[in-house]
């Protein structure tokens, strides 16, 4: 591995510049046109098969070793978020209200630049490697699924992805068995009252008071109705009823999220949130509509191949700690190649020490240190070539 890691340590600096020229360039969700053309370009200029519009939007390219064996897919994302961004960096946004806002201009940065070297070493490689360009991460229902639809996963052994995660320390590496990532729902509600003048309270059917008392009622959901052994949340994220201030509202609308790892839990809370919602507008004679959305399903590494990278990271340049975190309640559409194929997804760490402050995911001022970058090229390097080779 010591091969794979110094050539990748040359193009270092390729990999820093391509990561913030995607930086300076975001697309969001499913209007991707400009990066999936600017890596299928790099792909063809290496030399590799390479498919467009996998999916609509994903690019997908595979390198073909000197000898025959198993393959190898390792997916990174592409998309952006409507976020404006407020860093004072070089390599700022140049799109208004638009940015990298999760490190996915980090991903494909390392994914290229991976596949660059590993071509470079292509004549020892026992197998073939998949790169899976994936569109459309942030919004469901993502563009894992399509570009799955589409062919992505046909042949494949085994699949490995990470996800640069800038609140850990630069030099870990995390993950575990079993679920890593929650499934991630979502859910409308409309209160449907009666409105009225705001001196006149008792000839109205307040859609504001029903609808603060629905979101009261249900904090009791997960710890009332769940099994305490199975993690879950409920939150409320938005709550709209427009009116002048001595009008009461006839409707409100409230939106929210639901994290669950358990498929009962799913179910039962998708069921049990409507009876929270009928029981609070029932109270006042009021009415609702509801809909819930299922969006990415819980991300469930296997635990053969869990082991197998834990294993393999332990001796990756740049890494310190490989440690096996508490399952985290974001999402990720990552899910869906792990229903299809074995595989394990993990977290490198990329919290530069020396920042004062340091902004999560989807934050404005949302950064990384790009030594990560190199730590997750290594790390997903060793595990396709251990995985080919030691078979």
């Amino acid at each position: 591995m010591e091969k794979l890691f110094s050539i990748l340590e040359q193009h270092y600096d390729e990999m820093v510049s391509i990561r913030r020229y995607l930086h300076e360039n975001p697309e969001l969700s499913f209007e991707e046109v400009n990066t999936p053309a600017y890596i299928a370009a790099y792909h063809e200029k290496l030399g590799h098969e390479v498919r467009t519009n996998v999916g609509e939007r994903g690019v997908v390219a595979t390198l073909r070793g000197g000898k025959r064996g198993k393959t190898v897919a390792l997916r990174a994302d592409f998309d952006a978020l409507a976020i404006h961004e407020l860093n004072d960096i070089p390599y700022k946004s140049k799109v208004d209200g638009v940015m990298h806002a999760c490190g996915h201009d980090g991903h494909t940065a390392t994914l290229l630049v991976l596949a660059k070297v590993l071509h470079s070493m292509k004549d020892e490689i026992e197998g073939n490697i998949v790169f899976i360009h994936q569109h459309a991460e942030e919004i469901a229902p993502g563009g894992a699924i399509a570009m799955i639809e589409d062919g992505c996963l046909e042949g494949v052994d085994v699949i490995f992805g990470t996800h640069l995660w800038s609140t850990e320390p630069l030099g870990n590496i995390m993950l575990k068995s079993g679920p890593l990532m929650a499934a991630a729902d979502s859910f409308e509600v409309k209160v449907i009252g009666k409105g009225g003048h705001g001196a006149e309270p008792h000839l109205t059917k307040d859609a504001i008071v029903i609808g603060a008392q629905f979101v009261s009622n249900l904090q009791q959901l997960v710890s009332r109705r769940v099994n305490p052994i199975h993690p879950a949340v409920v939150s409320v994220g938005h709550f709209e009823a427009l009116n002048p201030f001595n009008v009461i509202a006839d409707t409100a609308f409230l939106k929210g999220t639901v994290r669950t790892f358990d498929e009962e839990v799913r179910d039962l809370l998708e069921v049990e949130l409507e009876h929270v919602l009928k029981a609070s507008c029932t109270l006042m004679d009021a009415s609702y509509e509801y809909v819930y959305k299922r969006g990415y399903p819980a991300v469930i590494n296997h635990e053969e191949e869990t082991d197998f990278l834990i294993e393999v990271a332990a001796d990756v340049t740049g890494v310190e700690e490989v440690r096996i975190c508490d399952p985290m309640m974001g999402g990720e559409d990552f899910a869906y190649y792990l229903q299809h194929v074995k595989g394990a997804f993990f977290f490198t760490g990329a919290r530069n020490p020396e920042w004062e402050e340091v902004y999560p995911h989807h934050h404005p001022r949302f950064n990384i240190d790009e030594r990560a970058l190199l730590i997750a090229a290594n790390t997903l390097g060793a595990a396709t070539l251990h995985f080919l080779n030691n078979k």
